[in-house]
């Protein structure tokens, strides 16, 4: 059964890498760019995956894993991890898929990353975990909370992501270079074609929904996640301990194999290696990444693309805190020396 964690990380790798699937090039575009396309693309792969939970659940095979609010330590991690993301160059499972594609940069904020995240768990900084998630609010769900049906959200969600879409879709797209294709037939669609962001969001949701019943065959009641795989990951490597080896740890290992494989045969893969400054923002950034993503129970997948489908308070605590975060960090990164430089 852990092998299928494997295949779901793969799946997921491959698509986010050939479709360009950026979390936070989705918020950071809504700032930057004033272009929010990308951040529709995660509204319908949040929406796609809330459909099938729904259903799953009125099938009887799915439980909320939703838990009480440590309503501090997710505003103030998420926050952190909004920043993190744009120093790093990428979300947790960007970095993930982007290693893959042999940025050396994503090597150094995925190991940093990993290593904030354990420490957070069983380290020197789990105190200040501990301390900040100690004080609780019995607030776990949306629906809970307002005493209404899952499925009154479920369609809300629905109408504005199809409102979003339709809009979209029927603005004039600017002119575009076509080259001519050297593959054909599936090799051209899986290796060449640019993959529209709106059917890489169907496969993304349907892949996170996938996640769920594979996850649960093997004891783990939840769909994606990356943070807490990838500080068991660190915490195997020093222990040596069997425990920290599951299900997770096994899909995001299968992001970085999906990743490059998809890399590799779309000709996109490479070694790259940045200079001091980027090297140094990328581990800053993995820092608080780390940090943001313990303190909130969470990164941009497990709260900001999972927790928002079955409504946790989390979840959609998490998504604006954590799109402030990349507005702050665009700022600072962004904004602020093209301003100076002006």
């Amino acid at each position: 059964m852990l092998l299928t964690g494997l295949l779901c990380g793969f799946l997921l790798g491959f698509v986010m890498q050939r479709g360009r699937f950026c979390i936070t090039g989705a918020f950071r575009d809504l700032y930057v760019t004033k272009n929010s396309r990308m951040f529709v693309a995660l509204l319908i792969a949040i929406t796609v995956q809330s459909i099938g939970i729904w259903l799953l659940y009125e099938a009887g095979s799915f439980s909320s894993p939703a838990e009480d609010l440590p309503l501090l330590a997710v505003i103030i991690g998420a926050f952190l991890f909004g920043i993190g993301i744009i120093y790093a160059g990428g979300c947790a499972t960007g970095t993930w898929y982007r290693a893959g594609e042999g940025l050396i940069g994503s090597w150094v904020a995925l190991i940093i990353y990993g290593l904030f995240s354990a420490s957070m768990r069983t380290g020197v900084l789990a105190p200040l975990n501990q301390e900040l998630k100690s004080n609780v609010i019995q607030h776990r769900t949306i629906y809970e909370t307002f005493g209404i049906s899952p499925w009154v959200l479920v369609f809300i969600l629905s109408v504005i992501t199809f409102a979003l879409t339709f809009y979209h879709l029927r603005k004039p797209r600017g002119k575009t270079i076509t080259l001519k294709p050297r593959k054909t037939g599936l090799a051209h669609i899986l290796f060449e074609k640019r993959w529209h962001p709106f059917v890489t969001a169907v496969l993304v949701g349907l892949i996170a929904l996938l996640a769920w019943p594979l996850s649960s065959a093997a004891g783990r009641n939840f769909g994606l996640g990356i943070t807490t795989p990838s500080a068991n990951l660190v915490q195997y490597f020093v222990t040596g301990e069997a425990k920290f080896i599951n299900w997770a740890v096994f899909l995001v290992l299968g992001i970085l194999i999906g990743s490059f494989v998809a890399a590799k045969f779309s000709n996109e893969f490479r070694f790259r290696v940045p200079d001091a400054t980027t090297m140094l923002r990328s581990a800053g950034g993995g820092a608080l990444m780390g940090i943001g993503a313990s303190l909130a129970g969470g990164c941009s997948i497990g709260n900001g693309l999972v927790e928002t489908a079955f409504f946790s308070w989390q979840g959609w605590l998490s998504l604006p805190m954590m799109i402030l975060g990349t507005f702050v960090g665009a700022y600072f990164m962004i904004i602020r020396p093209q301003r100076l430089k002006g």
